[in-house]
């Protein structure tokens, strides 16, 4: 990083940090706090002044493109506050279509050395991610070191990165490519996991449940839990574990 870009990236979160401290709302931590699991370090403040700000940041700094929000991005979701991270977000939503493949592969970084929590994971993984898959930037395959990565959140992004283009790709390769999560130790990335199948199933039902019975002695049983959530209940005993399995 270059002097003059660090000093850039410095000042932009200056003005960010005195704009939402200023805009604090113990109430609103209060409220949100029962949320996240993994604790909920923010000032509270409301959507709109983070939405302000990110206006107020590119009018003020229109200089700045993709690659360099990138950069920013990875200093802002370090920062303890949650709205920083919620800032960087916005940020790269705004300038997605200056986003090529190498702004792919930095994202990745985000998600390993930067989220922390679901609600940063899965807004990237509704707004930000879907959008590479959809403009054939990427496909899903791409996402293969992610499967691997040792974040939580990176493995829990591939499933729920592929929800937005669950009618677009074969559904047995979109399975057989998340199936090493089946067995993942994590439960983010079990819930992660569960929420892809359960929308694959709205669309592909049998192909669903036939997967999902073949894993059903083997998978963490939350996964099959939030993705037989729709069927009847008389539909979900067919995933039970078999006797031997549970002996």
């Amino acid at each position: 990083m270059h002097i003059k870009e660090a000093r850039l990236f410095k000042e932009i979160m200056d003005v960010a940090e005195a704009r939402l401290s200023a805009k604090a709302n113990p109430q609103n931590v209060l409220k949100y706090s029962r949320y996240f699991k993994e604790g909920y370090d923010a000032w509270g403040a409301d959507d709109s002044e983070l939405i302000t700000l990110k206006q107020d940041i590119l009018q003020s700094y229109p200089q700045l493109n993709a690659k360099q929000i990138l950069e920013l991005g990875k200093l802002l979701l370090h920062h303890s506050k949650f709205e920083m991270g919620s800032l960087a977000i916005l940020l790269l939503d705004a300038k997605l279509d200056m986003c090529d493949r190498q702004s792919f592969d930095e994202l990745k970084l985000w998600f390993d050395f930067g989220v922390n929590n679901w609600a940063h994971a899965d807004n990237l993984c509704t707004k930000i991610t879907p959008w590479f898959l959809l403009k054939g930037i990427v496909t899903y395959e791409d996402f293969a070191p992610w499967l691997s990565s040792k974040s939580r959140w990176t493995r829990r992004a591939c499933p729920v990165s592929m929800i937005k283009i669950k009618k677009l790709q074969d559904p047995k390769q979109m399975m057989s490519f998340i199936e090493i999560l089946m067995t993942d130790p994590e439960r983010v990335v079990h819930q992660g996991t569960g929420w892809f199948l359960r929308e694959l199933w709205k669309e592909h039902p049998k192909e669903v449940e036939d997967f999902l019975y073949t894993h059903r002695n083997t998978a963490a049983r939350l996964i099959i839990q939030y993705a037989t959530e729709k069927m009847s209940k008389e539909e979900r005993l067919r995933f039970r574990k078999d006797k031997a399995a549970i002996n």
